[in-house]
């Protein structure tokens, strides 16, 4: 199936992938306003983004020179511990070869070289040229990249079942109103309903999807929390997210009761989090990050979810009959570069309500 509506591609899967490695500088090999929106937050989170700035003459007769250039120019003058160089649509076109380049250069650092396009159907291809790279760099072991395989295609397939890839066009949605859903939450809490709170959230978005579960605890003795915040998996920069986000949690008097699974493993922590569910029983569910991959339904509990993306609102009331779904828009670009827990607009109304 063709997606008519705008995705992410695979260039920008691979951009964040290496942010996840710690990756300090990377060198996009392409137009200048190649990913130009990734590469300005990526900046945001701490990585120097730079680019060939291939022209029309490099279109024809590539740019294997402008490329060792510029990652001399970039290594000098910014002085990073490791480096990477993506490709582009252009770059792949004219059959560039970014090892070769690499090892042209000459430079004293470890160099990934990613041979990606935006030509892909799934954008989960930039992950996985990601991580071939960094096995054959020495980055990561191949037990880590089988693991990482594994989270790539169940992310693929929980798109596809109950996400932005269920059907060829989704139009964009702002969700239901944060005042008159926080007012039912609180309704629901009043009446002694059970309740259960789960963060399934991807990476860095955990920083604001979290206050979704402060502001549930603060308005509410008696809530179950699960989250995936395991800090035993993933790459060092997701480690360290989950232990940033659960250091404030304790912090702020939030018990998990259940981990599921760290903030990379998002497609497989909600089924397990489904499991926990079924298993404890609930009146009601607040489902914060990806929800759609917590497969349960409205028709068994009342559900509150809480995206950052307006083309799940529809799949997640249609296929999954969410009663309350809402939308954080712009989350994305303020957890960038973030380190605590940055609080949420469905966060603050739902505050704002219960103090008044």
């Amino acid at each position: 199936m063709i997606t008519l509506h705008p995705r992410p591609n695979a260039i920008a899967a691979a951009l964040y992938t290496l942010r996840d490695f710690d990756i300090d500088l990377i060198v996009i090999h392409g137009p200048p306003g190649c990913c130009f929106k990734h590469a300005r937050l990526l900046e945001e989170d701490g990585v120097t983004v730079v680019t060939t700035g291939m022209d029309e003459e490099r279109f024809i007769f590539g740019g294997h020179d402008i490329l060792i250039d510029t990652l001399r120019r970039s290594v000098e003058r910014f002085r990073p511990k490791t480096a990477a160089v993506v490709g582009t649509c252009a770059s792949m076109i004219v059959g560039e070869d970014l090892q070769w380049a690499v090892e042209d250069a000459g430079l004293d650092i470890p160099v990934m070289a990613v041979d990606i396009h935006a030509g892909h159907e799934e954008n989960t291809a930039g992950v996985i040229a990601v991580l071939k790279a960094a096995v054959n760099g020495g980055f990561m072991d191949e037990e880590e990249f089988e693991r990482q395989k594994r989270m790539m295609k169940l992310a693929t397939e929980v798109e596809e079942k109950y996400g932005a890839a269920y059907k060829d066009y989704i139009t964009p949605s702002r969700g239901d109103s944060k005042y008159e859903v926080s007012k039912r939450l609180l309704e629901v809490i009043k009446d002694g309903k059970k309740g259960i709170c789960i963060l399934n959230a991807k990476k860095e978005t955990a920083y604001m999807f979290a206050d979704i579960m402060l502001a549930v605890n603060e308005v509410s003795n008696d809530i179950l929390n699960i989250a995936n915040l395991s800090t035993d998996v993933g790459l060092s920069r997701i480690r360290r997210y989950a232990e940033n986000i659960s250091r404030v949690l304790v912090e702020k008097g939030v018990e998990i009761h259940h981990i599921t699974g760290g903030l990379d493993e998002y497609a497989s922590t909600g089924e397990k989090a489904s499991e926990i569910v079924k298993e404890e029983g609930a009146d009601f569910l607040v489902i914060a990050g990806v929800p759609h991959a917590v497969s349960l339904s409205g028709e068994d509990y009342e559900i509150f979810s809480i995206t950052n993306g307006p083309r799940q609102v529809e799949p997640m009331k249609e296929l999954l009959k969410h009663q309350h779904v809402i939308v954080e828009m712009d989350l994305h670009s303020k957890t960038m570069g973030a380190n605590t827990i940055l609080e949420s607009e469905f966060g603050a109304i739902l505050r704002g309500v219960w103090n008044n």
